[in-house]
């Protein structure tokens, strides 16, 4: 064990072994403690540290032996649990810097899953060979696979059901709760478990992938036609990397919790294990066991959501992103971060591969592509025979929907209806596409015009009928819906305006009552295994017309439904959003691309108020490269991202007058600097959120300056007010 002290021969100065500690606190810099006599100390352990009269823990990132002439507060502790590599705590460190992050706070999340005790034993169902009252499709499946003892999750998984399933099975005695025994054991990935057949062009993109893989750092654009195979192909990258280094690990980022379910059951398919899954949704024993496993190298293979990418990475050989055009990857809560970009400084620092699928690319990936800072491999056509959906356009204008027989606003206009009929006769699937949650979007007074909102927010209530309640789906508030307007006290004057899915599944039970209608968003599949059942249940037709939310518009394989109706396409394309056009492309391109995914041909409609629109016409005509040069042009000439730089920042306080004054002083200390232009401060479009004022700032810079270094400077230049919280955004995606 190396000394903590030492003396120097020639001039006895004594010499403290110092460590420099990222304290778990938002702290602005790592602080240094003494090393205490007999303790082993390397960077990257867990350590427990005095601060001022607390007791803290925190992460070592450096070790020094040096003369100090004051007394240093000594390491109280180290805890047992498996230090941090040293790459992934320089990329967690870095990530805290570019998202302009006290370092500490972004390393508690990064930490989190620690906080929960290891856990010693875990719970399992398993049958009893009781009869169950009832018998079902989904229950039957669950009784043929509870042959041995497995967890909830798992078995509701492989079940391919709700866990509502499995608890209901259990409550009726058909299955019993069991203990299972602790077992540490993580089965390894197998490369050659079950290699994919790819076709021509499959072989051709995987064969340019074994060559950018060869150069160490590789960003790989994977750009292929919805239904082309990128997953396949990549896969087989997994499998290259695996077999080529049995110390490499993988990560395969997704964007969507359902997605998620669809592509484990890929991967185990290829593989021939169960892989370590990391989202939300996983229990906090499962999080901190998925965690250890990364840290200490025994997890090889990860698929997950963004914040899987600061798992604690002992060797990363490959990202992969799917769907990378996806904003599900921009956090928007907390520390705002777009794991897009971070997996790619990832990747450079591992010395690895990242490879960003997708049918429709971001366009900053496009243009890093066009200019060859990306390898730019595509893939022009759908697997085997599929071809492409026919697209048309429906002009609402002179299609506008009628009314129903109780004289209530319809939706769906008749060419829809009608090829909806001829879909149905030749038993095929439907999917009505209509990117809003709930019932209706909006609840007014028709007495005194009063829009219901969330109490100390400017935010609409949504009404969810299914539920009678109205719900806030920025705070998460809810409350029945009133037979009183809370404003004029008329009653019963409070009306529904404009649809949701709630709405449309309505309107299909009315038009078609013979078909199986059944609506696909968060609302429904509120986690993985009732996200897993639904899918298993469109795949099995035991669903005709699937109502569905952007939870279902991507990288899932319905091989039956051959229709797909997107009920607003215009939807995507109000607000001040500078990305809204792109975002409404990428989104009714993909879910279009549902339809027509194997033998059977495919068609889409958009119903549009405006199809003269460069997003309508695109899609159409199913010319993306229009579409991202009109685009492209767009953003250039305003210097907006990818051709610029952006940052917000969000002030919030509870009292007004102090938000504005301490605002208008903020405005005083912009730092005036050549490519860097400040707006605000403003009001945000939502100035009340939960009882809290907010006003922003958008700072705008040319690429080659620094946003982070200009931000941090400004504003170091004031004191803020401890009553006013501050978010800065880097490369913000909503604008709200």
């Amino acid at each position: 064990m190396t000394p903590v002290t030492e003396y120097l021969a020639d001039s006895r100065e004594k010499l403290t072994l110092t460590a420099k500690v990222v304290v778990l606190a938002p702290v602005p810099e790592a602080l240094d403690y003494a090393v205490p006599d007999g303790m082993d100390i390397a960077i990257g352990d867990h350590v427990v540290v005095p601060l001022g009269h607390a007791k803290v823990r925190g992460l070592v990132i450096g070790l020094i032996r040096e003369a100090i002439d004051f007394p240093l507060k000594p390491i109280l502790s180290k805890p047992d649990d498996p230090p941090v590599p040293e790459n992934s705590l320089h990329f967690w460190l870095w990530a805290a810097n570019w998202t302009v992050t006290p370092p500490g706070t972004f390393l508690n999340g990064c930490l989190r899953a620690l906080k929960v005790a290891r856990a010693q034993v875990r719970l399992g169902y398993v049958r009893t060979g009781i009869e169950p009252a009832r018998i079902t499709k989904a229950r039957e499946r669950v009784i043929e696979t509870a042959i041995l003892p497995m967890g909830l999750g798992e078995l509701a998984l492989a079940a391919g059901v709700s866990e509502g399933v499995v608890t209901g099975l259990a409550k009726e005695g058909v299955l019993e709760k069991v203990a299972l025994p602790f077992d540490d054991r993580i089965p390894q990935p197998d490369p050659d478990f079950a290699p994919a057949r790819l076709n021509p062009s499959q072989s051709a993109a995987h064969q340019l992938l074994q060559m950018e893989m060869a150069k160490g750092f590789a960003p790989v654009l994977l750009d292929g036609v919805t239904g082309s195979g990128k997953t396949e192909v990549y896969l087989e990258s997994v499998a290259d990397v695996l077999r080529a280094d049995p110390a490499a690990q993988v990560l395969i980022l997704l964007p969507e919790i359902a997605l998620t379910q669809a592509v484990l059951g890929r991967l185990k398919a290829r593989f021939g294990v169960e892989v370590a899954q990391w989202h939300a949704n996983i229990g906090n024993s499962s999080r901190r066991r998925i965690w250890e496993g990364v840290a200490t190298g025994k997890i090889r293979l990860v698929v997950g959501a963004r914040s899987a990418l600061f798992l604690p990475y002992v060797r990363l050989g490959l990202i992969v992103i799917d769907e990378e055009h996806d904003s599900s990857y921009k956090q928007e809560e907390g520390v705002r971060y777009h794991a897009r970009d971070l997996a790619v400084f990832r990747a450079r620092m591992d010395g690895a591969m990242v490879v960003m699928a997708s049918a429709t690319p971001s366009l900053e990936t496009l243009t890093n592509a066009e200019k060859e800072r990306y390898t730019w491999i595509r893939l022009e056509k759908r697997h085997g025979t599929a071809v492409l959906p026919d697209i048309e356009l429906i002009d609402m204008k002179a299609h506008a929907p009628g009314k129903g027989q109780k004289n209530e606003q319809m939706w769906l206009s008749d060419i829809l209806v009608a090829e909806v009929w001829e879909t149905l006769k030749r038993r095929e699937q439907v999917l009505l596409f209509l990117n809003r949650r709930g019932y209706a979007p909006l609840v007014l007074c028709k007495a005194c015009g009063e829009k219901m909102s969330a109490p100390n927010t400017d935010s609409w209530l949504v009404e969810h009928r299914s539920s009678g309640r109205l719900v806030c789906h920025l705070t998460g508030f809810s409350m029945r819906k009133p037979k009183i307007c809370p404003h004029c006290k008329a009653v019963d004057s409070l009306v529904s305006v404009g649809p949701g899915v709630e709405r449309i599944l309505e309107e299909v039970q009315s038009r078609f009552p013979d078909a199986r209608a059944e609506v696909f968003s968060s609302d429904t599949v509120p986690d993985a295994a009732s996200s897993a059942a639904l899918i298993r249940r469109i795949e099995d037709h035991d669903i005709d017309i699937v109502i569905a939310t952007q939870a279902a518009a991507k990288g899932h394989n319905f091989p039956n439904l051959t229709l797909v109706g997107i009920v607003d396409a215009d939807l995507g394309l109000k607000g001040g959003d500078l990305r809204a056009a792109e975002r409404t492309f990428q989104l009714l391109q993909q879910a279009t691309g549902r339809a027509g995914r194997s033998v059977k041909p495919g068609k889409a409609l958009l119903q549009t108020y405006t199809p003269e629109h460069p997003v309508m016409q695109a899609l159409a005509h199913q010319d993306r490269e229009a579409f991202y040069a009109y685009e492209g042009m767009s953003r250039e000439m305003a210097g907006f991202p990818p051709y610029g730089r952006l940052a917000a920042l969000i002030l919030q306080a509870k009292d007004q007058k102090l938000l504005d004054r301490f605002s208008r002083e903020l405005a005083l200390f912009i730092p005036n600097t050549d490519g860097i232009d400040v707006y605000g401060p403003a009001d945000a479009p939502l100035a009340l959120v939960r009882g809290q004022w907010r006003k922003r700032f958008l700072v705008r810079a040319d690429r080659n300056r620094d946003l982070q270094g200009f931000v941090n400077h400004w504003l170091a230049a004031i004191k803020r007010p401890n009553a006013i919280r501050l978010i800065v955004d880097i490369e913000p995606y909503s604008f709200l």
